[in-house]
């Protein structure tokens, strides 16, 4: 059974173009969730009036990946203690948050956070919500990275080949 979670960490780009590189990661889509309206496009989302985050549908299957092992990664590759903030990325729609559907996944990733903010020497920020809301973001957004290889991405692709030559 495929199972769904959804992660905010700055531009959805990187994101995107991390986890489609995972091994037990079946889909992902770039998107924007728990905003405050229908049907958003990438304009509004920008101006902060939204409140949307830069979100990555991220499907895996549970049988080849954890969860727990997909927020390992998630956040080795953004920064949980800045808000609204990722890299060169500024504004609400880069804040980072994991978003569920389903009500168990909640303390797991509750208990990630625990987990790590030990390593932190600020607070973790993070949101951790039930998905109110997702909206695929528009066609040239998806799988942006792979159709402009040297377009900006905040995160260290190179992490994902790392994690993919671990076993």
């Amino acid at each position: 059974m495929i199972k769904t979670i959804y992660l905010a960490g700055g531009c959805f780009w990187g994101i995107q173009a991390y986890f489609s590189l995972i091994d037990g990661v079946c889909d992902t889509v770039a998107g924007y969730a728990n905003g405050n309206c229908e049907n958003p496009d990438y304009e509004k989302v920008c101006t902060g009036a939204t409140n949307f985050a830069e979100t990555v549908k991220v499907e895996y299957d549970p049988d080849k990946i954890s969860l727990e092992e997909i927020l390992n990664q998630f956040f080795d590759i953004i920064d949980p203690t800045t808000l609204n903030k990722q890299a060169f990325d500024i504004g609400t729609q880069y804040r980072s948050g994991v978003y569920y559907i389903d009500d168990e996944d909640e303390s797991v990733i509750k208990e990630k956070i625990k987990s790590i903010s030990k390593n932190y020497m600020r607070p973790i920020v993070t949101e951790v919500e039930k998905l109110k809301n997702f909206y695929p973001a528009e066609d040239y957004h998806q799988k942006y990275l792979d159709k402009h290889p040297g377009g900006y991405c905040h995160i260290n692709l190179s992490k994902a080949i790392q994690y993919k030559n671990k076993d």
